[in-house]
């Protein structure tokens, strides 16, 4: 399992990253041994993830996340992936 996840910092930045172990990832976060990004604003919480059955999807998936405004990140947590999907169609369509 691969999972895409993202991170609310000490400062309240975000951080969007992957890994195969989400909760050995978010330890060595925590530990200042995952990021150098992260490092400096410990500690961080899970505030989102995604999963997904391998390395290709969920890299393209962090690389469209990290593409997204923050505003666009803050709405893909509160509601979730499936949610923010069906409001878009509903906009669009």
């Amino acid at each position: 399992m691969f999972y895409v996840y993202i991170l609310q910092c000490n400062d309240n930045t975000l951080y969007t990253g992957w890994t195969v172990d989400l909760d050995k990832r978010i330890k060595y976060h925590n530990m200042g041994k995952a990021s150098k990004y992260t490092r400096g604003r410990l500690p961080v919480k899970l505030v989102y993830y995604e999963t997904y059955n391998n390395k290709i999807d969920a890299t393209k998936r962090e690389y469209e996340i990290k593409q997204l405004s923050r505003d666009k990140k803050l709405k893909l947590i509160e509601f979730g992936y499936e949610e923010v999907a069906k409001r878009l169609i509903f906009l669009i369509g």
